[in-house]
């Protein structure tokens, strides 16, 4: 099984296209995680500078809005067409709201395995705050009602709604796991979905579960003759990062922390294959 650990560009985008784009392919990444811009030149550039670096592409779908369900639900179909433009390896999805109802949210999942259907690009819904698989409680009925839902596993975000490491919840985990189609590599801890430094000793206690986690997600897939799996190393920048009190300074690199997850899990997984 070939690992391909991608780059998100989020919270790089002070920085000319070419230039990160040149860092993130020297660092070893295979690819990046991110949206396509709305305006038809943006994306072209994007897409072309992707292929002159031979960077594959996660495309991420996060625009989707509307001032209620129906506004919402054809801005979803338009996204996911749009994302598909990319030709990418699988649509991340930021898929629904919270407080859409129950059904509201199993019709856009619907929409979406249509579109799959139709077009063979996987849509994997994100477990993400204010999305409909905002927690492991909220998550379970729908895991439930589409046994074929499959996931982006972020993880980060189920430790600190539940404020927990997951202890409480080793079925739906367990469903998690099974469905992950996607890695968001960040790490979380109870009160926050990300920690300052993965790298400091006071917070091994919550870099453990995640790798245990990970680990589960790469033997589940290997298991079942998965070719391909995708992570994106997602640290954020400021505000999910850190910052010095009274400077607003981030307390680390955001590029930095990043490539310390691209080497961490293309060491601990390249013996499934390439994953550098």
């Amino acid at each position: 099984m070939e690992i391909k650990i991608l780059s998100a560009l989020w919270g790089y985008e002070d920085q000319p296209l070419e230039q990160i784009l040149d860092r993130i392919a020297e660092a070893g990444y295979q690819g990046v995680d991110t949206f396509l811009p709305d305006d038809l030149t943006a994306q072209k550039h994007l897409l072309q500078a992707l292929r002159s670096r031979n960077l594959s592409l996660v495309a991420h779908q996060h625009q989707a809005a509307g001032e209620n369900f129906e506004a919402f639900k054809r801005s979803y179909l338009r996204y996911l067409e749009w994302s598909a433009e990319g030709e990418p390896l699988l649509i991340n999805s930021h898929t629904g709201k919270d407080y859409f109802s129950f059904s509201q949210n199993l019709e856009l999942t619907d929409i979406a395995q249509s579109f799959s259907d139709r077009t063979g690009i996987v849509v994997a819904h994100e477990t993400h705050r204010s999305r409909f698989l905002y927690g492991p409680a909220a998550s379970a009925p729908y895991f439930e009602a589409r046994p074929g839902l499959g996931i982006t596993a972020d993880l980060s975000h189920w430790v600190c709604v539940s404020e927990s490491f997951l202890e409480g919840f080793p079925e739906v985990l367990s469903e998690a796991i099974r469905r992950t189609q996607h890695i968001h590599a960040r790490i979380g801890y109870e009160e926050g979905p990300q920690v300052p430094d993965p790298r400091a000793p006071e917070w091994a206690y919550a870099v453990e579960p995640f790798l245990r986690w990970w680990d589960q997600i790469l033997q589940n897939r290997f298991a079942r003759g998965e070719k391909i799996t995708t992570i994106t190393a997602e640290f954020g920048p400021v505000p999910y990062m850190h910052t010095i009190p009274f400077t607003a300074k981030p307390v680390v690199d955001l590029f930095e922390v990043n490539q310390y997850m691209l080497e961490l899990l293309g060491a601990r997984y390249a013996h499934y294959g390439d994953a550098s």
